[in-house]
């Protein structure tokens, strides 16, 4: 007798993916689907609504330009698995677009191409819907070169949809729970402090305490880039962050921005103490100053990163501050204890220098709390 546990899988086995099953919720009656073209064929209308592949990413967004710093970035959150994944586009110098509702990720790049060529944000979407035959279903977010924005909504987009413009600024949003979603955004993204990704969160916090995606949440990202602003110089990816799937993912979004703001702060405290190593007498104090403020606003950020917490120490210790460089060195000691087992050269090459240790190794409580984790180390 054949086993039906197999005959119920082999169901599923099929050798082309976009001959998958869907289920589809359609005015809230669960509708099997076997293929785009069947759908298509069934209802026009719910094709061009909900494509012949993923369905819509009923979304939030905001793109911005800070005229400030030059940086460009996108803010979105979405009851849609990795919307990070589909709806921002950015390039430094050059401009940001969002793509949304029925997405079209063809049209970030070709629209960051046409940017680049100089043609203006309303010009941009003008080009990149004439041409696309499922236009009315799509909904897209620009700022140019300029700081220009221009925001699209077709009219097939579930409602509540619409968008709104402002000064470097364009928010949109389709199947939200009203437009208060995005006034909210709007309002909040002009009065915010800090820098261009703060905002565009702090953005995004406000569109879901208005009543965000109808549906609920569960992805959120932002993006922003800035010239040769990402991991050691090679790109532009000065803020790319994603939460894929979570129950609160603006919050989440949020404590990854701290911790990423801290990883910023600690790159300017390494700078500023290089700098001060290289400076005369009269600049070097200024510059530690510096590197301590700057050590110090990472730890406030984020007080989970042993290497922030050897920056505060040792720039609180050439900065004449015993006592802090002690509580820092100890920090750091008890976030990854590992330290005093490591062989001395790696210690130097992951930046923690010997003059630092020898001095905190002075007071007696530093000196038992290394010494004891060195031991530990070696029975084990």
């Amino acid at each position: 007798m054949k086993n039906p546990l197999l005959l119920r899988r082999r169901k599923f086995e099929l050798p082309n993916l976009l001959a998958l099953m869907w289920v589809l919720v359609v005015g809230g009656i669960l509708v099997p689907a076997a293929s785009g073209a069947a759908i298509s064929a069934a209802s026009p209308g719910i094709a061009n609504a909900i494509g012949t592949g993923y369905g819509p990413i009923t979304t939030f967004s905001i793109v911005a330009y800070d005229p400030e710093t030059g940086d460009y970035g996108v803010g979105v959150q979405s009851k849609y698995f990795a919307v990070g994944d589909v709806v921002p586009f950015a390039s430094a110098g050059i401009g940001a677009l969002a793509t949304q509702a029925r997405g079209n990720i063809l049209h970030g790049p070709e629209g960051l191409g046409l940017l680049a060529e100089g043609v203006s944000a309303k010009a941009v979407i003008r080009k990149l819907i004439d041409k696309d035959p499922l236009g009315d279903g799509r909904q897209l977010g620009v700022v140019d070169a300029n700081g220009q924005a221009a925001t699209y909504t077709g009219s097939e987009c579930l409602p509540w949809a619409g968008g709104k413009t402002g000064s470097h600024y364009a928010v949109q949003g389709n199947l939200l729970a009203g437009p208060q979603v995005i006034e909210a955004m709007a309002a909040t993204f002009e009065a915010a402090p800090g820098d261009l990704a703060t905002r565009l969160v702090y953005a995004l916090a406000a569109g879901q305490a208005a009543g965000g995606d109808a549906r609920g949440r569960q992805s959120a990202a932002v993006l922003v880039v800035r010239k040769d602003a990402g991991y050691l110089g090679l790109t532009d990816r000065h803020v790319d962050l994603h939460v894929e799937d979570h129950p609160t993912p603006i919050r989440e979004l949020k404590r990854l921005l701290d911790i990423r703001h801290a990883q910023l702060a600690a790159v300017q405290s390494q700078e500023l103490l290089e700098k001060a190593k290289q400076a005369g007498p009269e600049g070097q104090a200024g510059l530690v100053k510096q590197a301590r403020e700057a050590a110090e606003r990472g730890v406030g950020f984020f007080r989970g990163d042993d290497h922030l917490w050897w920056l505060v120490a040792q720039a609180s210790w050439l900065d004449g501050d015993f006592e802090a460089a002690v509580d820092a060195g100890q920090a750091a000691l008890l976030l990854s204890p590992s330290w005093p087992r490591l062989p001395e050269a790696t210690r130097v090459e992951l930046g923690l220098q010997p003059e630092l240790v020898d001095a905190l190794r002075q007071d007696q409580a530093f000196r038992r709390l290394w010494d004891s984790l060195a031991v530990t180390g070696r029975a084990q």
